[in-house]
């Protein structure tokens, strides 16, 4: 049984027996029965405090929560049965503390049992179709293709291209709209504020985000578009992007670059004549073709074939992909599509001891999430590399859960010594050179003494290793390598067959 509905037959007598208690007769107070009845309503407040605390531990799955949570609901019924012993205490505040813990948690656990019968997109929870007028920015009065669903049921029950992306994304392609679900969903209240704040649907942010990148932030393709949204480096600049003070180049950040994306499409808009699908298309394509198009065409849609057949076949493949899974996302049950549901609350993980990416993904198992957490924790800490070793005290972006599993598993223990251990082996030491055996004279071999190998002093980059291997396997400290080499963190940028001093990595 879920811990919220145990936690709800552990209240229901409580509260029967302070119902009960309503109808005893009031007596004459007394001053110090009006100070005894105070300390009890703060007893009360207290455990009530650290009731709720439990439970939200609980949901995290620390240990000891449910002891903890079960010894507050014995101090609330000991205040209970002290206040009924009391002249002059009422006990109708401690009823309504007890009402409010029953209905959240009561709400809790009908989360958990009832949420297969939810379906928790609307396609226009917050009326922006009725809103998209006035001095609101030209995207919200498009926006209404994907708010208030009538063009957007026409084009998905009539346009063959938009019903063939839907057939593509729910078979051949199932799996990246559903892994694409999943990395918004940890990356959503960075992202989504932005476009509702331009009023532009969060299902045009979800669809060319599954489209462009899958939802991974270090995506970057043959062209160069790089980040969740790809933008090319050139537009990138021209809306904020590109490489900052560190040398980090924020079209890998999914704050700014979605930033970026709804400035960049509120911009189409305006000079497309509000056209979701123009914009789309100027989006992959080119805005310069796309406005040269659209200034020729007469105000024709982007499905008229004199429009539609001046767009690169990329791009009449783009727009109808994007808006299919832009319909998929508000209609997923519609469809026989579950996605999966990730505790996505946003969380500060604080580094206890210095640690990567990868070790952390290690130690945190997969609890919660079929695949682990490491494409999360590198989707909302873009800055580092999977094999950066970060320093202790260092402040992530993730989520309570993943907290909570930091914690109990990586900070002490046999899975954080062995995580520990794996990301610190040295591939290279498994190789052993030799010749063939040279038998030698008794007296020889006596002579021989061990000879320590001497330590390198250079070392030549290959192709895919990176300079937090390289400090590993040397024994070198990270930032004094890069440092005695000129290297900017945080990237670390290495090229194959650069040459490396190693005046300070010496073992």
């Amino acid at each position: 049984m879920p811990v919220a509905c145990r936690a709800v037959l552990r209240l229901v007598p409580i509260t029967a027996a302070l119902l009960i208690a309503l109808h005893l007769p009031d007596a004459a107070a007394q001053s110090r029965h009006e100070r005894a009845a105070q300390a009890l309503q703060q007893r009360m407040d207290q455990a009530e405090g650290r009731y709720r605390e439990a439970m939200v531990r609980v949901r995290n799955n620390e240990p000891e929560a449910v002891k903890e949570g079960d010894a507050a609901l014995e101090d609330m019924e000991d205040v209970v049965v002290e206040c009924g012993k009391l002249r002059g205490c009422d006990p109708a505040g401690f009823v309504t503390t007890f009402k409010r813990l029953l209905k959240a948690d009561a709400d809790a656990a009908a989360a958990v049992e009832e949420e297969d019968e939810i379906d928790p997109f609307d396609t226009d929870p917050d009326g922006m179709a009725a809103g998209a007028a006035g001095d609101v920015p030209e995207a919200a009065r498009a926006a209404a293709l994907l708010s208030d669903g009538r063009r957007f049921v026409e084009m998905v029950q009539y346009n063959p291209a938009v019903q063939e992306a839907i057939r593509r994304w729910l078979t051949d392609m199932r799996h990246s709209l559903i892994v694409s679900h999943e990395n918004y969903q940890y990356m959503r209240d960075l992202m989504w504020p932005h476009y509702e704040r331009s009023a532009l649907p969060e299902a045009l942010l979800f669809g060319i985000l599954a489209k462009e990148s899958t939802g991974r932030v270090h995506s970057t393709s043959r062209a160069g578009a790089a980040g969740p949204m790809q933008f090319m480096y050139a537009t990138g600049r021209r809306f904020g992007l590109g490489p900052d003070a560190t040398g980090f180049d924020t079209r890998y950040d999914p704050y700014a670059s979605a930033q970026a994306s709804a400035a960049y499409l509120n911009e189409r808009m305006a000079e497309l004549n509000r056209n979701i699908e123009l914009a789309l298309a100027a989006y992959n394509g080119g805005e310069g073709r796309a406005l040269r198009i659209h200034n020729a065409s007469g105000g024709r849609s982007f499905w008229d074939e004199s429009v539609y057949s001046q767009f690169p076949p990329e791009t009449r493949d783009y727009v109808p992909m994007v808006i299919a899974a832009a319909w998929l996302f508000l209609h997923p049950k519609k469809y026989g599509l579950e996605f999966p549901k990730v505790d996505a609350r946003p969380a500060t993980l604080t580094l206890q001891k210095p640690a990567s990416i990868y070790e952390l993904t290690i130690c945190l198992g997969s609890s919660g999430s079929r695949y682990g957490y490491m494409r999360m924790l590198r989707n909302l800490n873009p800055r580092y590399q999977a094999d950066e070793w970060i320093p202790a005290g260092t402040e992530l972006r993730a989520t309570t859960r993943v907290v909570g599993l930091y914690n109990r598993w990586c900070t002490r223990g046999a899975r954080a010594d062995l995580a520990h251990e794996l990301v610190r082996s040295d591939p290279g030491s498994a190789v052993v050179r030799s010749g063939p055996a040279q038998p030698l004279p008794a007296t020889a071999a006596a002579a021989v003494a061990p000879v320590t190998p001497a330590s390198p002093r250079e070392h030549r980059v290959a192709r895919g290793e990176t300079l937090g291997r390289i400090a590993e396997r040397y024994g070198c400290d990270l930032g004094a390598l890069a440092r005695s080499n000129g290297i900017r963190p945080p990237r670390y940028a290495l090229r194959p067959g650069q040459r490396l001093e190693l005046g300070a990595c010496q073992r």
